[in-house]
């Protein structure tokens, strides 16, 4: 007598590869997310009890604790400065400068940088930090 063989498909999934995969999108999403931050230069701002966030176009000015000048993540001596940061406004746009500078700095260093905004009539703002 023949034995008769059970010809039946079993469907299977390969779940082997799954945690690779799963790997190389966390891998991806986190170098992703590190390349997105729009503020690559750290310090440690000031802290305010009340912290306002705008939509309006910004230029950033960031000031290091070794008085390094950043206007965009472009690093600009302070001479240059008022040049600069001149050529990169837009009359016909609202934009405010948003000047972020260490907690621990001098306030000449934070007068010295305002002073360019008060002859030139621009729109300043002090980056905070939320308490």
């Amino acid at each position: 007598m023949p034995v008769k063989r059970n010809k039946r498909f079993h469907a299977e999934v390969a779940t082997s590869s799954l945690s690779d995969i799963m790997f190389f999108l966390l891998l991806f999403f986190l170098i992703i997310s590190t390349l997105a931050n729009p503020n690559v230069i750290r310090m440690t701002l000031p802290k305010s009890k009340t912290n306002e966030k705008t939509n309006k176009q910004h230029i950033t000015l960031s000031v290091t604790e070794d008085k390094q000048y950043f206007l965009d993540k472009q690093q600009v001596a302070f001479e240059e400065l008022e040049q600069k940061l001149l050529s990169q406004m837009d009359p016909a746009k609202d934009q405010t400068v948003i000047i972020r500078i260490p907690f621990n700095m001098q306030v000449q260093d934070l007068v010295d940088v305002l002073q360019i905004g008060v002859k030139n009539k621009l729109k300043f703002v002090i980056a905070t930090s939320p308490k």
